[in-house]
């Protein structure tokens, strides 16, 4: 089984920044992508940012270059560097990593409040 292990979240004031990790349990090669998701109360998870292993990026329209993703392959970690923080951009926030088969696994979530 493998297991995403977040860290990096908290509470900081607008304008702020913010570095979100997830360390995974094997290779962060051996998935097809990997990515941040974010969930706010009442709303639906959506996509922040994925990595796939060629190391090509995707973003969501909203981050207009607040955020980027980037992957530390001997340590098996993708990172997620967050700044010009905003109250929208409170959420928690997600690891996830998907397999070439498609299948799924997510971390347990690490909390990001931001306050105006």
């Amino acid at each position: 089984q493998v297991q995403l292990v977040e860290s990096g979240g908290g509470l900081v004031q607008a304008g702020e920044s913010l570095r979100l990790a997830c360390a995974a349990s094997r290779s962060s090669l051996s998935f097809a992508t990997m990515g941040w998701y974010r969930q706010a109360p009442g709303k639906q998870r959506e996509l922040v940012a994925t990595i796939a292993r060629s190391g090509r990026t995707n973003y969501a329209d909203f981050m207009n270059g607040r955020f980027t993703i980037s992957r530390d392959n001997a340590k098996n970690t993708v990172y997620l560097q967050m700044n010009s923080l905003e109250p929208d951009d409170t959420a928690v926030y997600y690891c996830s990593a998907r397999e070439f088969s498609a299948v799924v696994y997510w971390g347990q979530g690490t909390q990001v409040t931001v306050s105006s």
